[in-house]
């Protein structure tokens, strides 16, 4: 069921940029300064939101994925070479997401053979690089941003058929990070009422490639910043 008023995709999404910038700018600049953390939070629940919506409705699912995965691939190496840092950006997280639902979905749609067999390796793929790498490379600093529960956020919400269904299953991962990790991440759950407000429009303006250039470009600034003021 749509609204009839609320907020459509594009005004969730920059919505979720501009939290997602104040946060980074927060977490690598002012780290004591503790509402920038708080601010932060909307990103990733509106964000994980978008994906499972992109994952509904895009046109060509195999372009989705390589475009964020490539992406997320290239600001990673620039990310190692830079900061040494084997740390998984959430773009990695989304297509670990992205690629699991394209793989269930397409055992669902073929029920043969090699289709279940790519779904069982996708799968147990995923897990592996979710949970058991960060695990077996915690030394080395490997972890997944977000985690396995970000991973599982825009899977639960592209197969839950109703939206209180979709809001539940976000605020119930929501919750699991909060008494998991604590501290700011309790105000994670504020982004649950924004999501309510989705009326299942894209907006007319089209942003397909804002985030896409908006991404790695504040990351470039603010590491920039951080080196002028170090």
């Amino acid at each position: 069921m749509k609204l009839k008023f609320g907020l459509n995709n594009n005004q969730l999404k920059i919505i979720a940029i501009i939290s997602m910038l104040v946060d980074h700018v927060g977490e690598a600049l002012f780290p004591d300064v503790y509402i920038l953390r708080v601010i932060g939070r909307f990103a990733f629940p509106i964000f994980a939101y978008m994906i499972a919506e992109g994952c509904k409705y895009t046109r060509n699912r195999v372009r989705y994925l390589a475009q964020i995965a490539t992406l997320g691939i290239v600001c990673q190496l620039v990310y190692f070479f830079a900061m040494g840092s084997l740390y998984q950006g959430i773009l990695i997280t989304f297509s670990l997401s992205i690629i699991t639902i394209f793989a269930i979905d397409l055992f669902v749609k073929k029920k043969n053979f090699s289709s279940c067999a790519a779904m069982i390796l996708t799968v147990a793929a995923v897990i592996f690089i979710a949970v058991v790498m960060p695990i077996i490379f915690k030394a080395q600093g490997f972890a997944l941003d977000y985690g396995a529960l970000g991973v599982l956020m825009p899977i639960a919400v592209y197969y839950l058929p109703k939206k209180w269904q979709k809001l539940s299953a976000s605020a119930i991962i929501l919750l699991a990070r909060a008494l998991l990790y604590g501290e700011y991440r309790w105000f994670a759950l504020l982004a649950v009422p924004l999501l309510m407000l989705y009326n299942g429009e894209r907006g007319k303006a089209n942003l397909k490639y804002l985030f896409y250039i908006f991404y790695p470009t504040h990351l470039v600034v603010i590491y920039l910043l951080g080196l002028l003021i170090r």
